[in-house]
């Protein structure tokens, strides 16, 4: 399965970087903005990884119905965007062997190419804030097609841009969404056991094995492609 990959689709938030602290901040700041309890990391860490939209959604849901919801989600979303936008990168850390996986990955040949559900305008300075852009030759937003992951959408279209078959493309993701999508554009996909899957178990996740790390990962495709 992974002997003829020649290029990865690399999730950003809780596969390279563990960004749940800064969510964490950007998140209790627009809720002290509505006079609303702050919340711990534990319950952020459940609600992340389907784009801003569903995270804001969620955290307004803790304490208003549907139509309490709905009233207030403009002003929730922006307050929340611009707070993050305010402290992005400031409080979240790359994983380890993020650097060295990456690297080996370009060792390889392979192309990489990250998508995440995160506004392109919050993952790239991000990305350039960890020093991790220059290992992908394209990122692709949660804002950069119609649709997010668990979508395929986006695989496929990362696919499109590689000019190769979604066979050939690894998605290397933490959660669910990543599975389903690589799933649904025929790419293999591999989990790291360390990100924010919903809550759930990754070993819940339907995938094509969970490795430690990226640089893990990159040996096992260094393993499969010398033999």
């Amino acid at each position: 399965m992974f002997s003829h990959i020649k290029a990865a689709i690399i999730d950003l938030d809780g596969t390279m970087i563990d960004t749940a602290p800064d969510f964490l901040v950007a998140i209790n700041r627009m809720r002290e903005d509505f006079a609303l309890r702050p919340l711990t990391l534990d319950v952020i860490k459940t609600m992340v990884g389907k784009g801003s939209e569903n995270l804001i959604q969620q955290v307004l849901a803790l304490d208003f119905d549907t139509s309490g919801v709905a009233a207030r989600f403009d002003e929730a979303l922006a307050a929340y965007q611009r707070h993050y936008l305010a402290i992005n990168g400031d409080h979240s850390q790359l994983y380890p062997e993020v650097h060295e996986g990456l690297q080996a990955m370009r060792n390889l040949g392979l192309r990489l190419v990250c998508v995440t559900n995160k506004p392109l305008a919050f993952a790239l300075p991000l990305m350039e804030k960890k020093e991790i852009v220059h290992y992908f030759e394209q990122v692709y937003g949660g804002d950069s097609f119609a649709k997010k992951k668990p979508d395929p959408l986006p695989m496929l279209e990362a696919c499109k841009s590689l000019g190769l078959p979604p066979s050939q493309v690894l998605a290397i993701g933490d959660s669910s969404n990543d599975a389903i999508a690589a799933r649904a554009a025929g790419c293999p996909v591999l989990t790291v056991p360390y990100g924010y899957n919903h809550g759930e178990a990754v070993q819940n996740i339907q995938s094509d094995g969970i490795v430690e790390t990226l640089l893990v990962a990159a040996q096992l495709l260094s393993a499969k492609n010398s033999h």
